[in-house]
């Protein structure tokens, strides 16, 4: 198996570190991101592979961009990005910059992280991204994008996931498959993790299987623009697959990353 140069965000909990641990036994070199540089070190300390880490706080788009450059900066090919960190729900806490938290962070982060690693990916080819999603999807209201008014913590948590969803679609549209694959998943429901806090849903083993599988499956190579709920192709909202909603949804991330991408 030839190993590969893996991105991981959100990997110090959770999900996230469950993966790094799977993808560490089979050798691939990892990037490891997370919030806390002390948690950080903690699990690079414990893989038996390679590790760099790279710490950043989602909630700063300022601190993404950072991330942003030490990465072009110091690695000259990133294979597989898996983009995995978010919260779920909550009261209502805007970020650093004045969003809606669940979107900047599950969301706008990623868009900029991604957009602006775009062209290191494609130099990677054959490189992939894959987007951590949910089964639990709700459509963006272009005319309250940070839920002002009736804001609810679940439906801010569903449409971060379908932006996600929306936006890899439209990216994997734009992007020749030959260079970058770009597909979304809902890995599992109810994981035991930290955002969930519950310990009867299925097992994060079936989530570390089922984005491992779209990150470096071979029988995958080439399949790019769908999302998969656990491991099947899976229709997402349709709200989703409107290309004018992906048009205007890329149009409206832009801006609201604005001064933090040139």
């Amino acid at each position: 198996m030839t190993t590969k140069t893996i991105l991981i965000t959100g990997a110090t909990d959770g999900l996230g570190r469950a993966l790094a641990h799977d993808l560490a036994r089979q050798g691939h070199t990892l990037l490891l991101h997370g919030r806390s540089q002390r948690r950080l070190d903690e699990v690079a300390k414990a893989l038996p592979t390679t590790v760099r880490t790279y710490r950043a706080d989602f909630s700063s788009l300022a601190e993404v961009r950072n991330l942003t450059d030490a990465l072009l900066s110091a690695e000259p090919r990133i294979d597989v990005l898996i983009a995995n960190a978010g919260i779920g729900g909550g009261p209502r806490r805007e970020s650093i910059d004045g969003y809606e938290l669940n979107f900047a962070v599950n969301y706008l982060a990623h868009y900029l992280l991604i957009t602006q690693l775009r062209e290191r990916l494609e130099a990677s080819a054959r490189a992939r991204v894959v987007l951590v999603s949910s089964i639990g999807q709700a459509p963006v209201d272009f005319d309250d994008v940070m839920l002002e008014d009736r804001y609810d913590g679940m439906r801010a948590y569903c449409q971060s996931k379908l932006a996600q969803v929306a936006f890899g679609i439209r990216l994997a549209r734009t992007t020749d498959p030959a260079n970058v694959t770009v597909t979304s998943l809902h890995p599992a429901s109810e994981m035991p993790t930290k955002m969930v806090g519950r310990r009867d849903g299925e097992p994060i083993s079936l989530g570390v299987a089922t984005t491992a599988r779209l990150a470096l499956a071979p029988t995958l190579e080439g399949v790019t623009g769908l999302f998969f709920d656990r491991q099947r192709p899976a229709a997402p909202h349709p709200w989703a697959l409107n290309f004018a909603v992906q048009e205007h949804l890329w149009t409206v991330s832009e801006q609201l990353v604005g001064r933090f991408s040139g």
